[in-house]
């Protein structure tokens, strides 16, 4: 959603030239030129600063998610506690077994 404002005002701001540049005397059209440069610079270095205060605030969420994640999946097992550890400990004596003993 944001991206597509960014992109139609960008696109805006580019094509200005196209009006401006027409109807400026010829003894200021690079005057005019370099200020339309400038605030085409200015406008990409505000939706960049933008984008990236996005992705920041994305990350951080993410982040955030796989930490609760990952405390509820610790307080899962350990609510399973020692059956399911001796589950696993027989499991892998059994496999173990299985290939070292010479079948």
């Amino acid at each position: 959603l944001h991206m597509e404002s960014w992109r139609t005002e960008m696109k805006e701001e580019i094509n200005r030239i196209n009006q401006v540049l027409p109807n400026t005397p010829a003894e200021v059209q690079t005057v005019a030129i370099q200020q339309w440069m400038d605030s085409v610079i200015d406008k990409m270095d505000h939706f960049k600063a933008k984008h990236h205060r996005y992705v920041k605030e994305g990350v951080t969420l993410l982040e955030l998610a796989l930490w609760k994640a990952k405390l509820a999946e610790k307080e899962e097992n350990s609510a399973e506690g020692r059956t399911k550890k001796v589950k696993l400990d027989a499991e892998s004596v059994r496999k173990e077994k299985r290939i070292t003993c010479g079948a």
